[in-house]
C-alpha cells in the first residue's frame, strides 16, 4: 500500500479487497515483487478502486479475483475486476469525503505523481506526510468560492482539493489563489520553484494565478482523469460526453 502511496490506514480505499490480495501475495510468494506482476498487481486494484468493486463484502468476487489474477500473471485473460471496471468522468464532481474509495484512491495517485509541498518543495512521501500533518484542502478556497457564488457542487468536490501541509494550509486561508500564491513568495519562494511544485499536484499555474476557476476546474480535472487511466491501465471514456461538458464547462477529450 505504501508503494501505491496509500500512507495511512485512515486513507484506505477498501479493507474487503484486501482479503483477495493477502491471497495472491501469500500464493505469489517473492514473484509478487517481479516487475510485471507488480504492474498487474496495481492494475487490478485501481481497478477495484475506480470500478468501485469492493463496496460490499463479496465472496464470489473474492474468489473469481484471486483465481483470475493469478491466470491473468501467467499469460492468460484479464480478470473480471479489470476487464468490467470503468470510472465515469462525471464522478469526480461526487467525490466530496473520504466516504467514497474513489476519493482517497485520487488522493493517493497525487501522492504518487510525485506531490510537493507549496513551500518547502518536499515530496510527499510517508515520512513528511506523517510530519507535515498533511491533509486534503481546496485549492480555490472555500471562503473565497462562497464570495463568488460559484457551485459548491464544483469548488467543494475532488478536483478542487489537494494534499497540503498544515503549515501551508495556514497561508492558503480564505483568500484568492493570486494572493496566497504572493504570501508563499514572500517566505522566500521563488515564483519559478512555486510553480512546479504547484504543477506536481497536476495544477494548472496560468489559471490558478488569475483566479480563473472555470478553466482551472476542467482542466485539473482533465489531469485527474489522466491518473486514473494510467492508473488502471485502460482509456477513460466519454470525455466529451454532452453530461461532461455540462459538469465540467468543457470537453475534457
Amino acid at each position: 500500500m505504501v508503494q501505491q502511496s496509500i500512507l495511512t490506514p485512515r486513507n484506505l480505499p477498501y479493507t474487503t479487497q484486501f482479503i483477495p490480495l493477502a491471497a495472491i501475495m501469500t500464493i505469489l510468494g517473492s514473484k509478487a515483487e517481479d516487475s510485471m506482476v507488480k504492474e498487474k498487481l496495481a492494475a487490478w486494484y485501481w481497478c477495484g478502486v475506480f470500478g468501485e468493486m469492493y463496496g460490499a463484502a463479496n465472496e464470489t468476487r473474492y474468489a473469481n479475483d484471486v483465481s483470475g489474477v493469478l491466470a491473468w500473471i501467467e499469460g492468460g485473460e484479464e480478470p473480471d475486476t479489470v476487464s468490467r471496471a470503468f470510472f465515469q468522468p462525471t464522478r469526480l464532481i461526487s467525490l466530496k469525503t473520504r466516504n467514497g474509495a474513489a476519493y482517497k484512491g485520487v488522493l493517493a495517485l497525487i501522492l504518487a505523481n510525485g506531490a510537493r509541498d507549496f513551500i518547502s518543495g518536499s515530496k510527499m512521501d510517508y515520512t513528511n506526510f506523517v510530519a507535515d500533518y498533511v491533509d486534503i484542502h481546496h485549492i480555490f478556497p472555500r471562503k473565497y468560492c462562497e464570495s463568488q457564488n460559484y457551485s459548491e457542487r464544483r469548488w467543494n468536490c475532488i478536483v478542487n482539493k489537494t494534499p497540503i501541509a498544515y503549515r501551508t494550509n495556514r497561508k492558503l486561508g480564505g483568500s484568492a489563489p493570486s494572493k496566497y500564491l504572493k504570501a508563499i513568495e514572500n517566505t522566500n519562494v521563488s515564483s519559478a520553484c512555486l510553480d512546479a511544485n504547484i504543477q506536481s499536484h497536476g495544477i494548472d499555474v496560468a489559471s490558478l494565478r488569475r483566479d480563473d476557476f472555470h478553466t482551472f476546474f476542467a482542466l485539473r480535472a482533465k489531469a485527474l482523469l489522466g491518473l486514473i487511466s494510467k492508473a488502471m491501465g485502460k482509456p477513460v471514456t466519454n470525455l466529451g460526453g454532452s453530461d461532461v461538458i455540462e459538469a465540467f464547462g468543457a470537453s475534457l477529450g
